[in-house]
Order: C-alpha cells, then structure tokens, then sequence
C-alpha cells in the first residue's frame, strides 16, 4: 500500500484533470495496473478499446471510491452482496449487479450487467476521488500480459499513455469476479479472493458459473473467453521428464517446488510453495521471457483440488496464456 505524498497528490490532481477531460491514463491497483477512463464519457471509454484492441463484446469493470459512485450504476444491491462490501471492499473482489438504464452499453457489452470493484491502493482511490467512477481494464494490449509494473505499460503504450507509478503491483493477479445477482453467487473469473475465503469471512457459499462462452457467445466477466496475458515467448506446462530433472536450458521453468530438480540453474525459478509470490510475479516473468534468448516458459503442474483455491487462479490464467 502507498502512502499519498505531497508530489504524488499533486500527480494525481494532474491526471484526474486529463481523465475529466476525456482522456486514458494508467494507474496501480493492488493486481495490476488499470487502464483508466470515466465512466460516463462516451468516447473516452471507446478509446480504452482502441488502444487495447479490444473485442466490443468483452464487458469492463467500472471502479469506484464510495458507495455514492456504486449507485450510479448497480440498479440492485442485494443485501447478501452487502456483507461482501463489508469484508472485502476496498479489495481484489468484483461483484456483478443488475445495472441501471444509465449504464454506457459499450461498458457492458451490451449486457443487463455491469461489474464493479473498489480497489484497494490508496493511488487509485485517491485518482477515484478526485476524477469519479472509471473504467479500467488491464494497462496492456489486449492478449499481453497484465501489467505490474509501471515500465510493463510503457512496453506495450510507449509515451502515448501517462502512467501514474504506483510500483509493484501486490497482488498481481486479475480480481475474482463474483456475480451476485442471483443465488449462489456464481464465481466467474478466480482470482486471490477464494470461494473459501468468501466463506470463512461471510458464511457464504459461492460456487463456480459452469458456463464457459463460446467464440460465438457473449462473456459475463473479461476474463472469461479470450486469450488472455500470453507473451511472444510460447507457455506450456512440465512435462514428467522435466520434473524429473530432465531440464532443457533454452526454456525458462516457474516451479513451486524443487522436488526432482537436483541443482540450482539460472533458468529454474523456485518459488518455494508460495503461490502468493508466483501470483505477483507470474506477469513480470511472462514479460521478462520476451526480453531473453528463452525459447518456452515451462510451469509445473498446479494442485487445483477443492483446498487450493488460489491454484485454480493461477491455472485459469496460465491456462489462458497458453495459445492454441
């Protein structure tokens, strides 16, 4: 979490007087940068699609700072979603509501939904407070990898997009996207929230959409249809002979554990079981492999049983990154 500096309000003024006036700038989130625009102005939310190269039907989720801004746009607020607000607002938890008439359909997709998060980094809400309600996809180009750092924007954008450098994102991973218009919540995108963590903390039992669209169906979340946060460097999982420590030194390995790997190797990263680190740092990585002479990133299998919530995350978004 960042502490708001003199210098970084005054950047934040500077960049919430760009969004007002309908323009695009990168801020931090606790999972990846976002790519943000207001909420309310036509043409600044279609410049979001143009500079991502994003497919019109793939909805946006709209951040807000307060309760007052999420009224503008969720047309019921079931009391059960409440709870969740409670416990996990500011956080990396998007909650999908009916949404009003009001509601731009180019940030929905069309749909009757619209989905909507308050972050929790003290940069964002303080941009959120000062420019209102913003859209805000990932800050990259569509199918890239998400961004986490403020240079991941640059690589992908240039000098065409201001960057509000909020450093390393903490999370690192896209919000869970729970819609919470009907009982059970239905989980649409994993993310580090958990439907075991959901709850522990609320009693609630969500469970998983079972509905995956196809190339001719609408998505309910981003996240949900596309190829997703792929680098140029091909992704692929282990295979046994590698974790058996048969290792090919043109490809880099992410490993959760050295089980089978004899020595240390430069292009061997052990993240030592913790699936929080591979979460945050997974992006960076992706990105780093186009930077190097790696011709494959090689991931060992992860353990998606029912008490591993968090590797369902990961292998929904690695899964992703793999390109057919």
């Amino acid at each position: 979490m960042n502490v708001i500096n003199d210098i970084t309000r005054i950047q934040v003024g500077t960049y919430a007087q760009i969004l007002k006036g309908g323009g695009v700038v990168a801020f931090p989130t606790e999972t990846v940068y976002g790519l943000g625009a207001s909420a309310v102005n036509p043409a600044a939310v279609l410049r979001i699609f143009e500079l991502k190269g994003r497919p019109a039907d793939n909805p946006l989720i709209v951040h807000v700072s307060t309760y007052a801004m999420l009224v503008e746009f969720a047309a019921e607020i079931p009391a059960k979603s409440r709870i969740l607000m409670q416990k996990f607002w500011p956080g990396p938890l998007t909650l999908v509501f009916e949404k009003r008439k009001e509601v731009l359909d180019m940030i929905t997709g069309g749909l009757s939904s619209v989905a909507i998060r308050m972050p929790d980094h003290e940069m964002a809400l303080a941009l959120l407070d000062a420019s209102g309600p913003l859209v805000a996809p990932s800050a990259n180009v569509s199918g890239r990898p998400s961004p986490t750092k403020a240079e991941h924007v640059h690589d992908d954008f240039g000098n065409s997009v201001p960057v509000l450098d909020g450093g390393d994102c903490i999370v690192g991973l896209e919000s869970t996207v729970l819609d919470v218009r009907s009982e059970p919540f239905r989980i649409l995108r994993p993310g580090s929230i958990t439907a075991q963590m959901i709850k522990d903390k609320t009693g609630l039992v969500v469970v998983e959409a079972d509905i995956m669209p196809s190339e001719d169906m609408q998505p309910l979340s981003p996240g949900m249809k596309y190829t997703h946060y792929a680098p140029d460097t091909p992704i692929r999982w282990m295979t046994s002979e590698e974790m058996s420590g048969n290792i090919d030194e043109a490809v880099l390995y992410l490993i959760l554990n050295s089980s089978g790997l004899t020595k240390e190797m430069k292009n061997v990263i052990d993240f030592k079981d913790d699936m929080n680190r591979l979460g945050k740092e997974l992006y960076d990585w992706f990105r780093r492999s186009d930077k190097t002479a790696y011709n494959e990133v090689a991931i060992q299998p992860l353990d998606v049983s029912e008490k591993n919530d968090l590797a369902k995350a990961l292998n929904n978004r690695i899964s992703k990154a793999i390109k057919k």
